[in-house]
């Protein structure tokens, strides 16, 4: 069988189990299953697939067709021009937190600051930033130990390892420093709302980075109380919400010393993220 033939048997069973991207994924998880990339599968599209590659190949599409995300099948996606391995211990990353960090890193370009990254997850974020704030050092915590094991293995290969250190800690932990800036994508979906989510994520990622509890800013509020106790004055955090969030979690900020300094919409015009400073 060649590559041509697997492609549209694997997009047909994807297809047929309603998968949007049936062509893209199956062309996807053949250049995976072959290692090599997909546009070099593309032009050699009648190279003869061993057997037991053709095995792999129908295993990786029966599990994209049960609604396992593509990033967890190859156990890596791209954020920030980089390649960051996931699992389903971690939040896939999404492009449009790239935003946030677009204007986080203009307003410390050129700057040494101290970042604390509250439930990294992969790493995506804290890396990222440090990738680009060359003298910057920062803290990455999560409660999951299978994240935190991705993260530490992401920032390795990233070569920023030096400069970050990631705790399995929970927010009520003890911070002995203070920090110029806080990032944290907290879970905000309201409990009752998780059902409605897409297949891939409501039964592939992990619950406890989704579930923000009955109104959604459970964690939101934790982050912001825990923030304004260890930021430097004219700190700054940066907080990814739920577009529907924006005034209550403007008036939460507000109430604790707040001031809201950026507001990053999402690729789709919706408000993805707040940054906000410390006024003491």
């Amino acid at each position: 069988m060649n590559a041509l033939e697997l492609i549209n048997i694997g997009s047909n069973k994807l297809k047929m189990n309603s998968i949007k991207s049936f062509i893209l994924d199956s062309e996807i998880l053949l250049s995976k299953v072959l290692n090599k990339k997909r546009e070099e599968v593309l032009v050699d599209l009648y190279q003869k697939i061993e057997n037991n590659k053709i095995l792999e190949f129908l295993e990786y599409i029966d599990r994209r067709a049960s609604n396992e995300p593509i990033a967890y099948i190859i156990k890596q996606k791209e954020f920030w021009s980089k390649i960051f391995e996931v699992s389903n211990k971690t939040l896939i990353p999404r492009p449009e937190t790239e935003l946030m960090l677009e204007k986080l890193i203009r307003i410390y370009k050129k700057k040494t600051i101290r970042i604390l990254d509250i439930g990294t997850g992969s790493g995506c974020i804290l890396i990222s930033l440090l990738s680009e704030l060359k003298s910057s050092k920062g803290i990455g915590i999560d409660i999951s130990s299978g994240a935190l094991q991705i993260a530490k293995k992401n920032a390795k290969n990233m070569n920023v390892y030096e400069n970050i250190k990631f705790q399995k800690k929970s927010l009520d932990s003890f911070f002995s420093q203070k920090f110029d800036l806080v990032v944290s994508n907290p879970p905000y979906i309201k409990s009752r709302d998780l059902k409605n989510l897409e297949d891939d994520i409501k039964l592939h990622e992990p619950k406890i980075a989704l579930d923000g509890g009955n109104d959604g800013l459970d964690l939101i509020k934790k982050v912001i109380y825990k923030a304004k106790e260890i930021l430097k004055a004219n700190g700054r955090l940066a907080l990814e919400i739920n577009n529907e969030q924006v005034l209550q979690v403007s008036k939460i900020l507000e109430k604790n010393n707040f001031r809201v300094e950026h507001i990053v919409n999402d690729y789709k015009d919706k408000i993805r993220s707040l940054i906000s400073v410390l006024i003491k």
